[in-house]
């Protein structure tokens, strides 16, 4: 038997975490790893002691179920309720994280995400682009960079997801979050 690789072992943690999600729609894991050791994991569900989707259903919004936290959001938090500190971890996920993961994912200092399925969200793969993070797919045992070039605004300038109105520049600070 061959041992799997520390890549192929944390992704297969994530693929057990995911087996806890309350999600009907969606089974997502995520576990975040500094140094070969898990920090946290996490799975999509509602609150701590809220009902659960598979309890009351989902309550959906735009295609986005409300009551429910992310994978990612959930490990995170999950880090942050302990003490525990995340800055240069990696983070597995059972699918590629959402733009609004991707920003805590950022904020919460982690340096590399590695990701099985695919999540359709072109702003996310700005968001890693214009931070420099690290972005690999994993793909029938093998990891797979991803190439965030085609996202990266040039130098000094960002993108937005939207015009800016005729003589504002995104520089004066109305489109920045805190």
């Amino acid at each position: 038997m061959q041992r799997p690789s520390w890549d192929e072992y944390f992704m297969q943690i994530a693929h057990v975490v995911a087996e806890r999600a309350t999600c009907p729609r969606r089974s997502v894991g995520a576990v975040i790893v500094l140094d070969k050791r898990i920090l946290a994991t996490g799975y999509n569900g509602a609150p701590r002691g809220l009902a659960h989707c598979t309890e009351v259903g989902c309550h959906i919004v735009a295609g986005h179920c409300l009551r429910a936290l992310h994978a990612e959001q959930n490990a995170i938090l999950q880090a942050a309720l302990n003490g525990v500190f995340t800055r240069g971890a990696t983070l597995y996920a059972t699918c590629q994280p959402c733009n609004h993961c991707t920003k805590m994912i950022i904020n919460a200092g982690i340096v590399r995400v590695v990701f099985e399925g695919d999540y359709p969200d072109e702003f996310a793969l700005q968001l890693f682009a214009e931070a420099g993070l690290a972005l690999e797919r994993f793909y029938e045992g093998e990891l797979i960079p991803v190439d965030l070039t085609l996202w990266k605004p040039p130098h000094g300038l960002s993108h937005h997801p939207y015009p800016l109105p005729t003589g504002e520049r995104a520089d004066e600070g109305h489109l920045e979050g805190g």
